[in-house]
C-alpha cells in the first residue's frame, strides 16, 4: 500500500504539470510518464482487507500434526482425556476449538508456533452428552471432559480397542490349553528380539525331540 500511495502521488504531480506545459518535447516526456506510471498502478496486486489477513494469521498457518499421543482417566460422570501442548495457554481461547457428537469427538488447535494440532476419536465406547461435554485449557495441557449419558465404567475409549482386546482375549481362551500356550509363544517370538526367538526355537526343538522320544514334555 505505501508503494502504491507514492505511485499515485507521482501520477498526480505529472498531471499538474502537464497542464502547464506548453513545450511539446516536455509535454511528450510528460505523457509517456504518466502511461507508465498508470500501468504500473494497475499491475499492483490488490490490497488484502484487514479481516482476511489476520484470518490468515491466525487460522491455517503452518502445516497440520496429527496429535497421537494422549492419557485418560474417568470419574463416574466423566472420561477425561489429557494432551500434553507446550505453550498451549499462551493462544486465545478461539484457536482451540473441540466439536463433539454423541459418539465422537474431534480437537483443532490453530497456529501454536506456526503448526496446527489435529486428533480425533470416532466411535466412543459408550454415548456422550454433547451439552455437557467441554475443554479446558491448562499449563502445557488440554483437558477434554467428555460427560457420560450413562454413570457406568468404561474399559477402553473406543469400540475399536474394545473389539481388539476381545479378539487378543479369544486367542487365548481356547479349549485346549495347549493352544492357548502356543498363541502366546507365537505373539512372543513375533514381537521378541532375537535372543528371544533362539529361546523359543531351542525349546520348540527340544520339546520336539522329547515327543518324537516317547517323552511328555513337561514345560510345554
Amino acid at each position: 500500500p505505501l508503494f502504491l500511495n507514492q505511485l499515485q502521488k507521482d501520477l498526480e504531480e505529472v498531471k499538474e504539470l502537464l497542464t502547464k506545459a506548453t513545450r511539446k518535447r516536455v509535454r511528450d516526456v510528460l505523457v509517456a510518464e504518466k502511461h507508465k506510471l498508470e500501468l504500473e498502478i494497475k499491475n499492483q496486486p490488490p490490497p488484502k482487507p484487514k479481516d482476511v489477513v489476520e484470518e490468515e494469521k491466525s487460522s491455517l498457518g503452518g502445516y497440520t500434526v496429527k496429535i497421537n499421543n494422549y492419557g485418560w482417566d474417568q470419574s463416574d460422570k466423566f472420561v477425561k482425556i489429557y494432551i500434553s501442548l507446550t505453550g498451549v495457554q499462551k493462544l486465545p481461547a478461539e484457536n482451540v476449538q473441540v466439536n463433539f457428537t454423541e459418539r465422537s469427538f474431534d480437537l483443532l488447535v490453530k497456529n501454536l508456533n506456526g503448526k496446527n494440532y489435529t486428533m480425533t476419536f470416532n466411535n466412543l465406547l459408550k454415548p456422550i452428552s454433547v451439552e455437557g461435554s467441554s475443554r479446558k485449557i491448562k499449563t502445557d495441557m488440554i483437558l477434554v471432559m467428555c460427560k457420560k449419558k450413562r454413570e457406568e465404567k468404561w474399559d477402553c475409549l473406543t469400540q475399536v480397542e474394545k473389539e481388539s482386546k476381545e479378539k487378543e482375549k479369544a486367542a487365548y481362551d481356547t479349549t485346549d490349553p495347549s493352544e492357548g500356550l502356543m498363541n502366546i509363544l507365537k505373539k512372543m517370538y513375533a514381537e521378541g528380539d532375537d535372543e528371544m526367538k533362539r529361546t523359543i526355537n531351542k525349546a520348540w526343538v527340544e520339546s520336539r525331540e522329547k515327543h518324537y522320544k516317547g517323552d511328555i514334555p513337561m514345560d510345554l
